[in-house]
């Protein structure tokens, strides 16, 4: 891999010249793969999973795999599921709490945030760049959690909601260092100018959310980044500038982790960085004010969103959400059992065909046990009801 002259000076630099070897050599090894389980929704096939997550000795199809359209599981770096032990350490006497998940797409810190927050929690996933947003709704809908808002709004506009959040996670636009070794594009992009343009841009991002964040509350700054300056000198810019305490680190020793830094030859995963700091002051928890939020932010999903009467007779058809969630379902419909053949053909779009005794009507189909949508059965055939957007166009 050949690297930008001015980054590999100032790895050296950060490192040392004996690490930086290790360091450069690590790049030019095959990423590893790595999921996480949704504990909501077991399965057999997971049983010798830990719910830490799992490396996987190769990276299979996972768009030919049922179970993960039904939100099984995730793909997720297993770098940034390190988040998990800050939440279990930080948050675990807090009680329920308000949490905003700030730069959310594609959802694997959000997932990975309502697995992991205090029960009774919510949290706002929110995603400004709308195409994005989009695919972020898709993730969270399938991993089935119920006490979730996907927004799609700029940091700014939050600003009317005053201090509504104990917990804010900004997983910040970055220059892109970590995923070197995944995406070649990115180090055809990267440039001093660029990290310096990047922290700025953080700078901003977190200066117009500070104010969301509850006296007390929680801040957690992630990048996929390694140089000090959107890292360190972004965390201390924090606690300086906008005063906050940095909390230390939890189990980093166990999983290699220096100074909050993940660096491939160290941990097997790919760059990251993270760190928490408590906001000074000492504030009540906070509530939601559901008028202040319709009001101010662009909703894309509250919660498990209920059907859409689609006949004059009053006829409710299901929605995607309500198949998908993992909260008791108010909606009792006859559940059909697929075959891997017929649910990658469901998740195609295809109309089914469902055996002569199968119950007429909306019918929530399965695999292995899991929902993954509805169709409506009128008995010669089954007319999918598989959202458009998130069809399989893989051909089989």
């Amino acid at each position: 891999m050949t690297l930008p002259e001015d980054f590999c000076k100032m790895m050296k630099e950060q490192l040392g010249e004996k690490e930086y070897q290790l360091f450069a050599k690590a790049l030019d090894e095959e990423p590893v793969c790595s999921v996480r389980m949704n504990p909501e929704k077991p399965s057999d096939r997971f049983q010798a999973w830990c719910e830490s997550g799992r490396y996987l000795k190769e990276r299979p199809q996972f768009t030919l795999d049922p179970l993960f359209h039904a939100g099984c599981y995730y793909v997720q770096e297993a770098s940034s599921m390190f988040i998990r032990n800050l939440l279990r350490v930080y948050t675990m006497m807090e009680g329920p709490m308000v949490c905003l998940d700030l730069c959310a797409a594609p959802g694997g810190k959000s997932t990975l945030l309502l697995d992991f927050l205090p029960e009774g929690s919510w949290l706002f996933a929110n995603e400004p760049i709308r195409q994005r947003a989009s695919i972020l709704k898709e993730n969270i809908v399938k991993w089935g959690n119920p006490n979730v808002i996907v927004t799609s709004n700029y940091a700014k506009d939050f600003q009317p909601l005053g201090p509504m959040f104990d917990l804010i996670l900004c997983d910040a636009p970055c220059s892109g260092e970590g995923m070197f070794r995944k995406d070649a594009d990115s180090i055809g992009e990267w440039s001093m100018n660029n990290v310096m343009m990047c922290q700025k841009r953080q700078r901003e991002i977190i200066r117009d959310i500070w104010d969301n964040l509850r006296e007390g509350g929680l801040f957690i700054y992630s990048t996929c980044t390694y140089n000090h300056y959107e890292d360190e000198d972004n965390v201390k810019w924090i606690a300086e500038e906008l005063g906050a305490d940095i909390l230390p680190y939890c189990a980093e020793k166990e999983w290699g982790v220096v100074d909050g830094h993940f660096y491939p030859h160290r941990t097997k995963g790919e760059g990251f960085f993270v760190a928490i700091l408590q906001k000074d002051g000492e504030r009540p928890r906070c509530s939601l004010d559901a008028k202040k939020v319709m009001k101010n932010l662009h909703i894309l999903l509250n919660g498990v969103e209920p059907g859409r009467v689609v006949d004059r007779k009053g006829t409710v058809e299901p929605s995607q959400s309500e198949a998908m969630t993992t909260a008791p379902k108010k909606m009792k419909q006859p559940q059909v059992e697929l075959s891997l053949n017929d649910a990658l053909q469901y998740l195609r779009g295809e109309s089914l065909t469902l055996s002569a005794d199968a119950p007429k009507g909306y019918v929530l189909l399965t695999y292995e046990g899991h929902p993954l949508g509805f169709c409506k059965n009128i008995g010669s055939r089954a007319n999918n009801l598989y959202p458009a957007e998130w069809r399989i166009k893989k051909k089989l």
